[in-house]
């Protein structure tokens, strides 16, 4: 099994409950976006235990750090801007894996119709990396800054991320005589009282008249090459670490003791 952790730590001095969560969850690969601490510190918090964990360097700066219990070496970066960073990931005796770990810009910053727009070139680079890899499993992980429905996260030409894994497993759609691949996103099974968790990974109001309230900026996105190694149940939001609450009484992310986004932890059976 192959644990993931995220984390947007909206650059407060949390290195304790990081390291808390890798220890209480055992946790494989980390990706942190908004550090507000050193690698340095991150690393000393992660290795207090035991040592053996590493920061795996990004060639180019990016918006997500990222420190592994493996060598370095089997996370290869193969493409990376200021907010992306796809990784060959190529542990021995296991499926190489495209690792894509990205924080996208907010909306305080775009507009709904610049975010929308970024999509299909976002899309363009993955399949552009899959062709080069020679496979599509890719494992896709960030702070997309946008809810799963939509538009750049559902269209075509955009991420066609799908609510279903039935629908995902199709592998693509025909759209107007171009074949757009798809991905599996369960990140649509935590929305709202019946999810079992949080109602999402973020919230915020505003005195409008139309307020979502709860949102999942925060999300993981599955290939359907990936789906035969994915629990039935591959995502949790997660709302302690240890037995430190991430949450207020109210069910929102606590920032007076953690970050404003919940972490996810993301599982595959690999």
């Amino acid at each position: 099994m192959l644990t993931f952790l995220f984390w947007n730590t909206n650059r407060k001095p949390i290195a304790g409950l990081v390291a808390r969560l890798v220890e209480e969850h055992q946790v494989d690969v980390l990706a942190l976006a908004e550090m507000g601490i050193s690698g340095v510190e991150i690393l000393l918090r992660l290795n207090a235990g035991s040592p053996d964990f590493h920061y795996a360097p990004s060639r180019l700066p990016t918006a997500v750090e990222v420190f592994t219990r493996f060598s370095p070496d089997f996370l290869t970066p193969m493409f990376e801007s200021g907010r992306i960073s796809i990784r060959r990931m190529t542990l021995p005796a296991r499926p190489e894996l495209l690792l894509a770990m990205m924080h996208l810009p907010s909306k305080l910053h775009w507009s709904e119709d610049s975010q929308a727009l970024g999509f299909p070139e976002l899309a363009r680079e993955l399949r552009q990396e899959e062709e080069r890899a020679g496979h599509a499993r890719t494992l896709l992980i960030g702070d997309l800054n946008v809810d799963p429905f939509e538009p750049g996260m559902v269209s075509a030409s955009g991420l066609h991320g799908m609510m279903t894994r039935q629908l995902a497993s199709r592998g693509s759609r025909t759209v107007q005589g171009r074949v757009y691949p798809t991905f599996y996103n369960p990140m649509w099974g935590h929305f709202g009282d019946r999810s079992g968790g949080p109602s999402g990974t973020y919230y915020y109001e505003r005195a409008e008249q139309v307020v979502h309230f709860w949102h999942i900026f925060d999300q993981v996105l599955i290939r359907p090459d990936l789906l035969q190694f994915c629990p039935s149940d591959p995502v949790t939001i997660i709302t302690q670490a240890g037995d430190t609450p991430l949450r207020m009484e109210s069910g929102r992310p606590d920032q007076s003791i953690g970050s404003d986004h919940f972490p996810l932890l993301f599982k595959l059976s690999l």
